[in-house]
């Protein structure tokens, strides 16, 4: 048998076989972005939590535009997306950010979505200073902007899940970011965003071009904005209590949607919409107010000791009108403190964004107690300013103390008198009170006198209690023991948490309580010593004795969670009144003087009654003809 040798065409056909199977194998291998998709693929499957699907109708689904190149896929989304998978073959389908930032804010602008996925304060920290956690009002998904796309083939798009594709460009100082969703080479969404240097407040436009054919103009498109709201400062019931929904509407009215679950309101020619965190705030602003707007607000904060990361859920859905089948809407956003000066900066009515009480209460404090703090707090630090401030105050408001003191001593001069007339006419109630309003007329004294300087006192006690927890110049700046005035100034923690307390305790509540004690054992034993016996009233002194230990018990219980700048305020303020009280009766009212001035006005001739006076009167001696008539009978 003759042997087979391995010639030279016999290696060679070998070597040609060899690369040819080589070849196929290249040939068919998957390619770079086939395995980029079936590795996005995996993990999308791996992370269902955090995959996104875009919802064409109600009854199909497709994936999210994902891998480049992907002939596949693209042909699959193109028939579902018809234009807008133009952009699945854009370099920008992927999830990338764009960054632009000034000296206060930076803000990074996803592709996916095209809006904003990080809004950061440069200038301000989270929970306390030096915490180096700056304040984020959002991150981590916490917030989304969708404009549903309705179609002229009666399919709805989310832009949400649809990617923009970012062109950056610089004119002059201002940084101007376009986001694009395409709809073909010339047809596209657009998102633009101006940032301006050292400015919270950014320039947003939507503009639409050659979408004529693509959506339908016959409805208004709805902008849907929602902000799960981050919790900021240390203690997050104060924090919850002042986060709401703010809004301008019907020509520059503002309202609030308030405290609780599940908050619905339907409001119509809206200038802004404000998402508000006590100190912070997220404001969509339009230059044309929209027509209507579906605002939302949820508590998310139901037990502050469990419930600590965020404080309410918003939502707001604003329709838009097309114009000549295109959209063209102008707005503004501002991420930013919730600062009175800055926002009356704007001049757009932002200002009432911050809660300073309505009517009388808002008016004392934008026009007498922000300027007047924010003087003070230009020259010497903060609690010192609160200290002046409050001497100031007190100081405008002692000329009503004294009228006070002075109409409680004249009552007591004449309370021996009024006892009198109490034993004379015993039996006679009427005729007792009859002769004891005559008695006040002939000598002069206004029994209402004493009540009038203390309802002159409620608006700035109100307007004082609205101030201090809004006021951001406190929000982080110390004190004595309290480390950021805007918030309790806890000296210990207690190891368990006592209802409707807390699980601390706070010592500006303490000094505060312990003065309002002092205050008001002072003023309830002259207004007791001074006040005449009323028939059908015996245990009103018994009362007015009781709130002289419940009042700083309340008080304790109320403010040891508050903004201990208050407290401060408080506690200087009531030591302040016990020292004029003090001077006062010890060197300023006489009573031998006030007793000697009542005998020489009751020998002159009576004063005329006022009109009140009048009125009670002739009541009096109406009940007192029925009376007598009765008896008849």
């Amino acid at each position: 048998m003759e042997e087979k040798k391995l010639d030279l065409n016999s290696i060679i056909g070998f070597v040609l076989i060899f690369g040819i199977l080589i070849w196929i194998m290249y040939q068919n291998q998957p390619s770079e972005a086939a395995i980029v998709a079936e590795k996005a693929k995996k993990e999308q499957v791996a992370k269902e939590d955090k995959a996104s699907k875009v919802v064409v109708n109600q009854d199909a689904e497709v994936p999210t535009i994902g891998a480049v190149g992907d002939t596949i896929q693209l042909a699959k989304l193109q028939k579902s997306l018809g234009n807008f998978a133009y952009s699945a073959s854009l370099p920008s389908a992927k999830d990338t950010v764009t960054i632009i930032e000034n000296d206060l804010v930076i803000l990074k602008i996803a592709n996916k979505g095209g809006y904003i996925v990080e809004a950061t304060l440069k200038n301000f920290e989270r929970f306390k200073k030096g915490s180096g956690q700056l304040v984020e009002l959002i991150k981590d998904n916490n917030a989304n902007l969708n404009v549903q796309l309705l179609t002229t083939d009666n399919r709805t798009l989310n832009t949400k899940d649809l990617f923009f594709e970012p062109i950056l460009t610089k004119y002059g100082a201002d940084q101007i970011l376009s986001m694009r969703l395409k709809s073909g080479a010339n047809e596209y969404l657009e998102y633009k965003y101006i940032l301006k240097p050292n400015d919270y407040m950014i320039g947003f436009e939507i503009h639409s071009q050659g979408l004529k054919s693509v959506l339908d103009a016959s409805k208004p498109l709805n902008i849907e904005w929602d902000l799960k709201s981050f919790r900021n400062e240390k203690s997050v019931s104060t924090e919850n209590r002042y986060s709401e929904i703010c809004y301008e509407y019907e020509d520059a009215k503002s309202n609030y949607i308030g405290q609780g679950t599940d908050k619905m309101e339907m409001v119509s020619d809206v200038s802004y919409v404000a998402f508000k965190q006590h100190f912070f705030c997220s404001v969509l602003l339009t230059d044309v107010p929209f027509k209507s707007a579906e605002l939302h607000s949820n508590n998310l904060v139901h037990d502050d000791k469990i419930d600590t990361i965020y404080t309410k859920q918003f939502k707001a859905i604003i329709p838009i009108a097309f114009k000549n089948g295109e959209i063209d809407q102008k707005m503004n956003w501002y991420f930013g403190p919730s600062d009175y000066a800055i926002l009356k900066t704007y001049d757009k009515n932002l200002e009432d964004i911050v809660p300073l009480g309505w009517g009388i209460f808002g008016w004392i404090n934008r026009h007498a107690f922000i300027p007047m703090y924010g003087f003070l707090s230009m020259f010497i630090a903060p609690g010192w300013a609160i200290i002046l401030f409050t001497i100031l105050v007190k100081l405008f408001m002692s000329p009503v103390t004294y009228k006070s003191f002075l109409s409680q001593a004249k009552m007591k001069v004449l309370k021996p008198e009024i006892t009198e007339l109490g034993e004379k006419f015993k039996k006679d109630p009427m005729k007792k009170q009859q002769e004891t309003m005559k008695l006040y007329n002939k000598a002069g004294v206004n029994p209402m006198a004493g009540c009038v300087p203390g309802l002159l006192q409620m608006p700035v006690f109100y307007a004082l209690f609205q101030f201090f927890p809004s006021a951001i110049s406190l929000r982080q700046k110390g004190f004595l023991w309290a480390d950021d005035l805007s918030s309790f100034d806890s000296v210990y923690k207690l190891p368990f948490h006592v209802p409707a307390y807390g699980d601390h305790i706070s010592l500006f509540p303490i000094l505060a309580s312990i003065a309002i004690f002092f205050y008001m054992k002072m003023t309830t034993g002259d207004q007791q010593m001074a006040a005449p016996q009323q028939e059908g009233m015996p245990d009103m002194a018994k009362i007015m004795k009781y709130m002289i230990y419940i009042s700083p018990v309340m008080m304790l219980l109320f403010f040891n969670n508050y903004a201990s700048g208050l407290s401060l305020y408080y506690f200087v303020s009531n030591t302040i009144t016990i020292g004029i009280m003090l001077v006062i009766k010890n060197y300023i009212i006489d009573s031998d003087k006030i007793h000697a001035q009542i005998q020489v006005n009751k020998l002159k001739e009576p004063k005329k009654q006022g009109k009140f006076q009048r009125k009670l009167q002739e009541v009096m001696e109406q009940a007192e003809a029925q009376k007598a008539k009765d008896k008849k009978k």
